[in-house]
């Protein structure tokens, strides 16, 4: 555990102080924080009253459109998936270099938020399947961040699904790419939970 402040970011961007959770980009439900593959993120909650009065929506309809049909997938118009949109990007589509631009906007705002409500950051990890896999967006995040002492080596950031330092030495901040186990450790918190209520 680090003594100090972090951040983790994968679909949600948690801030971690001495080693206990600080913030979170989720709200009451994951619904708010960063855009996902297909939920919305953050926005004016007066769009869902005006977009339910004028499609004539039901309010679970308008669930289902906030947390099923929006994101990157409503951003793009193609795919919830990185991977697709991305090769989109390549062959040239706007609404596809949207999607990702728009993550990597509200990832930059909320470390801001978070490395100012914290007074610094010391690390910042990059976790889950964006995380672990997304090395551009990795190395676009990284470039707003200058102004907190960021700086990535190109090098070690060209990787996908490893455990890797991928700031240089003399960066002010260490920025980590760190593979997660989801399944792992809901097991093992489960094993846990079940042993202390067994004893």
């Amino acid at each position: 555990r680090l003594v100090g402040s972090e951040m983790c970011i994968r679909d949600s961007i948690c801030a971690i102080k001495n080693g206990k959770s600080y913030d979170t980009s989720m709200g009451f439900t994951p619904l708010e924080g960063l855009v996902m593959e297909t939920r919305s993120g953050d926005i004016d909650p007066a769009c869902v009253t005006k977009i339910m009065k004028e499609e004539n929506l039901t309010p679970d309809e308008m669930d289902d459109i906030l947390n099923k049909k929006s994101g990157k997938l409503g951003l793009s118009g193609i795919s919830a998936d990185d991977r697709d949109i991305e090769k989109e990007i390549l062959n040239g589509n706007k609404r596809a270099e949207l999607a990702i631009d728009n993550f990597i906007y509200q990832v930059v705002g909320y470390i801001g938020r978070f490395a100012a409500q914290m007074n610094g950051v010391d690390v910042i990890t990059f976790a889950g399947g964006v995380g672990e896999n997304g090395i551009d967006v990795r190395e676009k995040v990284c470039a707003y961040l200058e102004f907190l002492g960021v700086k990535i080596n190109t090098e070690a950031n060209n990787c996908r699904g490893k455990e890797v330092e991928i700031s240089t030495p003399d960066s002010k901040v260490k920025v980590f790419v760190i593979p997660t186990n989801e399944e792992l450790m809901i097991a093992r918190d489960t094993k846990a939970v079940s042993y202390t209520h067994l004893r």
